[in-house]
């Protein structure tokens, strides 16, 4: 399998270390619903996750939670609650759309505020070699230039970075470029005890801390939304090597934005759609499905016809895969076997496309191609049936779909009825199946009449 690295600007095959592969992903910052910026992230790594497992490899995947933050202090004091009420709140909020989304859990969803003792523990090691000092207000900073191969992931030059623009300029600190690590406390914050002073962790230390805590001096992958390149991600690279000696990270993968309308998403453009008020129009899975539709890496343009669509094309998987059921039922223990060679040969492009940077647009027109030639299968034998639906099944666990398929008992009066219905119909005696056919929909359910005999389905 091959992936885009960021660092090297190029795909690179992925080597897992004895079969294991260490990711921790950047989670949410916990004061507000997420937005769909937010969810292609959790939806592109979730379903990159699922393929690694597919293929037999060992996942450890970390994902974390800031909850403490500017925005999250601004949030509790603009609302007279504490910050931990805030970070309750929220987190609560955002398992209802990521289970919605149908993202799994990560191994491991770390605080950073249950983080203090490590976070404490690489700034502590960053002062003691000298990457660090303590300014006299309290704060700690990171001496950005000390890392001489400070800006290799994002492709920044150190001397170009103008003071000011990217990076906040402060008379306490030695060098415009550095940024805070620990952040002495202020009325009305949060804090914790520390040799420096109370105080607070700064964001980029915090995902440093994490990643290490759990996962190891170096870990396998990185990932997380393109803007996360520069500065958070070329500085937890600066702050973890400097504190470890080692390289942080092997890989680095970046999802692409999402516009809206063709315009960048913003509040500022009111053009800012939170996952929660697209799910109550629309539903979760034609957001997963619209955000699984392009590339990861491409950018994603949000429209409401585009998640119309999106739900249009889930419900032809769902008809497809109900047919699969009730061709399944009512299949000969003997027949024809070509749709099992054909399920194959589709799921052999299909991970094809997964393998070439998990190419979920590619993954997907293979799955459309199965879906063709399972609807116009015919004769086929129960075996050769039972492994397509397999194969199907494998396809869209992968991609995260079709996870809202209910298996309804249909009740044994109504398939009576049914077994009547056709009874009469043989019998020419149509106005007694239309009268059955009108009760079994009194009750609830519908009959198609289909090549293969009559299929009952709830209403």
């Amino acid at each position: 399998m091959k992936i885009f690295n960021t660092m090297a600007m190029r795909k690179v095959e992925l080597v897992p270390r004895n079969g294991e592969l260490k990711i921790y992903a950047c989670g949410p910052t916990v004061y507000n619903f997420i937005h769909i910026g937010n969810a292609r992230a959790l939806v592109a790594f979730d379903t990159f996750r699922r393929y690694l497992e597919y293929s037999g490899i060992k996942v450890t995947f970390v994902q974390n939670f800031t909850d403490i933050d500017d925005k999250m202090i601004n949030k509790a004091n603009e609302e007279g609650v504490t910050v931990k009420d805030i970070a309750d709140r929220y987190i609560a909020e955002y398992w209802k759309d990521a289970d919605g989304l149908n993202v799994r859990r990560a191994t491991v969803h770390p605080k950073a505020t249950e983080n203090i003792d490590e976070i404490l523990s690489i700034i502590d090691g960053l002062v003691k070699k000298g990457h660090a000092y303590v300014a006299e207000n309290g704060d700690v900073y990171f001496r950005t230039r000390s890392f001489r191969e400070y800006g290799k992931l994002s492709g920044q030059r150190i001397d170009d970075l103008e003071a000011g623009k990217r990076i906040e300029v402060g008379d306490v600190k030695e060098d415009p470029l550095d940024f805070a690590v620990w952040k002495a406390t202020k009325p009305g914050e949060p804090s914790w005890p520390s040799p420096y002073g109370e105080g607070r962790p700064g964001w980029h230390i915090e995902c440093s801390a994490m990643a290490r805590r759990y996962l190891g001096d170096t870990i396998d992958i990185h990932c997380g939304g393109k803007d996360l390149v520069f500065p958070h991600h070329e500085n937890e690279i600066a702050q973890s090597e400097c504190c470890n000696g080692v390289p942080f990270s092997r890989y680095w993968m970046h999802n692409g934005f999402i516009n809206v309308d063709g315009n960048k998403m913003s509040k500022s453009l009111n053009n800012f759609f939170l996952v929660r008020d697209v799910a109550n129009q629309f539903g979760y899975e034609p957001i997963r499905y619209f955000l699984i539709s392009a590339h990861y890496r491409k950018p994603l343009n949000y429209t409401v016809d585009l998640i119309e669509q999106s739900r249009n094309a889930l419900d032809r998987l769902y008809n497809c895969r109900d047919n699969l059921d009730y061709a399944i039922s009512v299949a000969p223990e003997t027949g024809d076997e070509s749709l099992a060679a054909e399920a194959d040969k589709y799921m052999a492009q299909y991970r094809e496309a997964m393998d070439d940077d998990v190419n979920t647009a590619d993954a997907l027109a293979a799955l459309f191609e199965l879906t063709r030639v399972v609807n116009s299968a015919k004769d086929q034998s129960k075996a050769s049936l039972e492994h397509a639906a397999k194969i199907y099944d494998d396809m869209c666990w992968i991609l995260g779909i079709l996870y809202n398929r209910k298996k309804d008992e249909i009740p044994e009066e109504v398939k009576a009825m049914a077994e009547q219905r056709q009874e009469a119909r043989k019998a020419r005696n149509f106005a007694l199946a239309d009268e059955l056919r009108n009760k079994i929909t009194e009750m609830g359910y519908t009959i198609e009449d289909t090549p293969e005999g009559p299929k009952i389905v709830k209403k």
